[in-house]
């Protein structure tokens, strides 16, 4: 029986085939499943059709208006042949529920991780996010999450603190740290200026990239969300300085050609790398209670896993004194 604290335990292999059949998906009872933890995805095999993926949501996380509208951006940027993989409509519908769970279906498609050390793989890489954010401004989402540093930051920081996850000779320094880190991620956002908010991917990272012959296509927009063009970009860029703007450059040339970036955002680079740390410990907190997540991240919750984090945020600190990336 599903619990909050076992989210899961009513989706066994029969249950995810009965969901399945509900909506006119028959499996011939062969199921894997693949990588992810905030979710329950799985391939489903099918004697007549070609093998679908059925991702079935976590319970309570979000509501059925963000979930729908998620939906919605992908199959519209479907529409205009970016590369997105938006769900199936078995019976005329993307949201399905079955007992106590909602889920959606979707095509099997495979790839292999972009090579981010290409300069035509870069390229193309911000020709396709331009081409995804021209979508993303068209309307606004009306359900789904905003980037902020209240939410991102503030909140996974007092989850933290109050929770008692952090060992107690390390609380202290770690408050300290943090509150020294997000006042000057709100200082760079104060020299970013009013930025305009589009739909985003909102989580563009390697994992979420699936390259083949024909280029890549996106996937797993649950963490879709409004929010500065650069949230989409950052994560792209790795190593020092002058590589990240030599990758930059790139990105930007393709993405360019699409529509306009505005250098301003640059302010934010480090300071969203700063929030996603933050927030990065604090979904792992928030989920600690479900089976998945000590198994998957045995070093949480360690007195070296927190001395990382604070030595983390302390090289973030000095990042974030440092002037933006220019290209």
């Amino acid at each position: 029986m599903a619990t909050d604290a076992t989210p899961y335990a009513g989706l066994t292999p029969d249950y995810v085939l009965d969901a399945l059949e509900s909506v006119g998906i028959v499996g011939d009872g062969r199921l894997l499943s693949l990588n992810s933890y905030e979710n329950r995805v799985y391939q489903c095999w099918r004697d007549d059709a070609p093998p679908v993926v059925a991702k079935f949501y976590r319970p309570g996380r979000w509501s059925d208006e963000a979930i729908v509208e998620e939906h919605t951006f992908t199959l519209e940027l479907a529409d205009e042949e970016i590369p997105a993989v938006p769900p199936l409509a078995p019976q005329g519908a993307t949201l399905h529920r079955f007992g106590d769970f909602r889920f959606a279906v979707y095509a099997v498609r495979g790839g292999r991780a972009p090579s981010l050390d290409r300069r035509d793989t870069l390229l193309q890489l911000g020709r396709c996010l331009g081409r995804l954010h021209v979508v993303g401004a068209i309307a606004p989402f009306r359900h789904r999450v905003r980037l902020s540093v209240e939410q991102f930051g503030d909140a996974s920081r007092d989850f933290l603190l109050h929770e008692g996850f952090l060992p107690v000779d390390l609380v202290e320094v770690y408050h300290g740290v943090a509150d020294h880190a997000l006042a000057r991620v709100r200082a760079a956002f104060g020299r970013a200026g009013e930025l305009r908010l589009l739909r985003l991917h909102g989580d563009c990272h390697v994992g979420n990239i699936l390259w083949t012959d024909a280029g890549p296509h996106f996937v797993d927009f649950d963490d879709a969300m409004s929010g500065p063009a650069v949230q989409d970009l950052w994560m792209l860029l790795s190593g020092e300085r002058a590589e990240m703007e030599a990758q930059l450059a790139i990105v930007l040339e393709g993405y360019e050609t699409f529509r306009a970036f505005d250098r301003r955002e640059l302010h934010l680079v480090e300071a969203l790398r700063t929030l996603r740390l933050i927030h990065y410990a604090a979904w792992i907190a928030r989920r600690w209670h479900d089976p998945a997540f000590p198994a998957a991240f045995p070093w949480f919750n360690t007195q070296r896993y927190w001395q990382d984090r604070i030595l983390e945020l302390r090289e973030q600190i000095a990042l974030l004194d440092e002037p933006p990336l220019a290209a």
